[in-house]
């Protein structure tokens, strides 16, 4: 079964970018479409952003269209989130995760897969 790992969090100022990524070992990432979700303190996991096997479609949460870009390196094995223009309300524990059967998934429970987490914090 696939492993993933994230990494690239950190804090940063209002209006500011940072890139997250996830390895993946285990597993191919075109094997899996590949979501971003993100806990924010006192609130539940919430979906981000989702990638497809084939690479050819996303899906973003509207919170953060127009700001966030996912995207994949297969030959890498890996998985990337930019983040721009980044808000305090982006503030939270980021995590990917990865589902072998459905094209875009944006639940939880579609995912078999998750990564351990990456805090992003973003200051005002």
């Amino acid at each position: 079964q696939v492993q993933l790992v994230e990494s690239g969090g950190g804090l940063v100022q209002a209006g500011g970018s940072l890139r997250l990524s996830c390895a993946a070992s285990g597993g191919t990432v075109s094997w899996y479409s590949v979501g971003w979700f993100r806990q924010g303190p006192g609130k539940e996991r919430e979906f981000v952003a989702a990638i497809s096997r084939s690479g050819t479609s996303t899906y973003y949460a509207d919170s953060v269209r127009g700001r966030f870009t996912i995207s994949r390196d297969i030959t890498k094995n890996m998985v990337y989130l930019q983040m721009n223009s980044l808000k305090p309300e982006d503030t939270a524990v980021y995590y990917c995760a990865a589902d072998p059967r459905r094209t875009l998934p944006i639940r939880n429970e579609d995912y078999d897969y998750w990564g351990q987490g990456t805090q992003v914090t973003v200051s005002s």
